[in-house]
């Protein structure tokens, strides 16, 4: 089976979209990997997946010669985490940071692979539950952690002779 033209760029501006939406929500708060950098990521596992599945029809035919689409597929679920590592960042006093973009660049990897695959609502419906983690969950975050937050009161006292 081959696919056509017009069922390819669909996946691919769906992969774009999809990808870019998640993309948007991190570039607003100024993280490394922005808009630019998830909709690569997702338009480019899209376009792996439909080589993967799509990209060699014509040997089929030949007698011994199967393919299995998924083999590549988890090659980019694996390859990604290098991308991903490369946004997290360990600062002072072991903090960790980026730890959610890879995430988010992981996660868009997968809506790209689902999107190449032809499963739209799958990788739509990914793209919102994504969309509602980052948005809805930072204000609980936020909220739940102020409320156990250690606190630092530091006291500094010198002795005067006005006492």
């Amino acid at each position: 089976m081959i696919i056509g033209w017009e069922d390819t760029l669909l996946r691919l501006f769906l992969a774009a979209v999809f990808g870019g939406l998640i993309g948007w929500e991190r570039e607003r708060k100024d993280w490394v990997a922005g808009i630019r950098t998830h909709t690569l990521v997702s338009v480019g596992s899209c376009l792996i997946m439909i080589v993967s599945v799509y990209g060699f029809a014509e040997v089929l035919h030949f007698e011994h010669i199967g393919l299995d689409p998924s083999r590549v597929a988890a090659q980019v679920v694996s390859g990604i985490g290098f991308i991903g590592a490369g946004t997290i960042l360990f600062l002072k006093k072991g903090a960790v940071r980026g730890v959610t973009t890879a995430a988010g660049l992981w996660t868009v990897a997968a809506i790209g692979l689902a999107t190449g695959g032809g499963l739209y609502f799958a990788a739509g419906a990914t793209t919102i539950i994504v969309l509602i983690i980052l948005w809805g969950f930072q204000m609980f975050e936020l909220n739940f952690s102020k409320k156990y937050k250690h606190k630092t009161l530091i006291i500094v006292a010198s002795k005067s002779a006005n006492t």
